[in-house]
């Protein structure tokens, strides 16, 4: 059998290749009468939908990404309210707007509760009248009680006007009356020397918190336990001295109010200037001079304890 001495040619190995074309060439399709149907014609993209192609959807801008409730100095993790956030917090005029409102209530406060104290220590009618009538000064704690816990623990009424301002106002007066019957029981010096050591005080941690590098706010469990301590030592001692007077007890249970009271104002003060892990949303500035100038009261009370009744 003899082989070919050529391979074959290229379109012998497509399995496909039909083998040449006729002579003459192929012929036309034939067309039916009439010719071929219309087809439909397709839409032009970007014209509308649902009859054309869908527009396309628009970028979608990627959101910055949010690790914690807030960064302070540092890099440390700053705690604000769920309605304020870190960026508001940051702009100083909001800062300077909020820390002005605070300390512009707390003042209007301490120039009622000077007034109140004025009047019952140096008018003696007023003085003697509330001497004879204790039920003035536990009405007065009683009032005082139920207004500081709904504005401390109530967010709406704390934050709702006029009914913040009208608690807060019942609150100041409260806190007057109950002042001006301690200081009734005490000599004219000893008051006076009283408001003036608390004005040095209030006013020096004020200006230490400006300036301070130190985060009171760091130790918020450090400042709990001292309260709880603080709370528990003035039931003991509030039930000794009802059985029986001890003067170094008196005194060491003042001493340790004011200390603690100080230490408080320090606390509450970074709150409001914040800047620090833990602050104030400028919404609760009630909250701010709620704090202040309670803590500012405490220590004229526990100064003029210790002072005792001096004329």
């Amino acid at each position: 059998m003899s082989h070919p001495s050529a391979p074959p040619p290229y379109e012998d190995r497509n399995p496909l290749y039909l083998g040449p074309p006729p002579a003459g060439g192929y012929g036309q399709p034939s067309v039916p009468p009439g010719g071929y149907p219309a087809y439909p014609t397709y839409p032009q993209p970007g014209y509308g939908h649902p009859a054309g192609y869908p527009q396309p959807m628009p970028p979608i801008h990627p959101m910055p990404m949010n690790y914690g409730p807030g960064e302070g100095y540092g890099g440390e993790e700053r705690a604000v309210s769920d309605n304020f956030g870190p960026g508001e917090w940051d702009d100083r005029k909001v800062r300077h707007a909020f820390i002005r409102k605070v300390y512009t209530i707390v003042s209007i406060q301490l120039l009622i509760t000077v007034a109140i104290i004025a009047i019952f220590t140096f008018v003696e009618p007023v003085s003697e009248f509330v001497k004879k009538n204790a039920a003035i000064y536990y009405t007065s704690y009683g009032v005082f009680l139920v207004t500081y816990l709904t504005l401390a623990c109530c967010e709406g009424p704390r934050r709702r006007f006029p009914w913040n301002i009208i608690l807060l106002a019942l609150f100041t007066l409260a806190m007057g009356f109950m002042t001006g019957t301690i200081s009734s029981w005490h000599g004219t010096k000893a008051v006076i020397i009283a408001a003036i050591i608390t004005a040095i005080v209030s006013i020096s941690v004020t200006i230490f918190c400006f300036q301070t590098k130190v985060d009171f706010t760091s130790c918020a469990g450090l400042f709990c336990v001292l309260g709880i301590v603080l709370m528990v030592t003035g039931i003991v001692t509030a039930i000794v001295l009802s059985f029986k007077y001890v003067y170094w007890l008196h005194m060491l249970y003042a001493a340790l109010g004011a200390i603690a009271f100080t230490l408080f104002l320090a606390y509450d003060t970074q709150l409001v200037l914040g800047n620090r892990k833990h602050t104030i949303s400028p919404e609760d500035y009630i909250t701010g001079a709620l704090q202040i100038y309670t803590d500012i009261i405490y220590i004229f009370i526990f100064v003029l304890q210790l002072l005792g009744n001096r004329d």
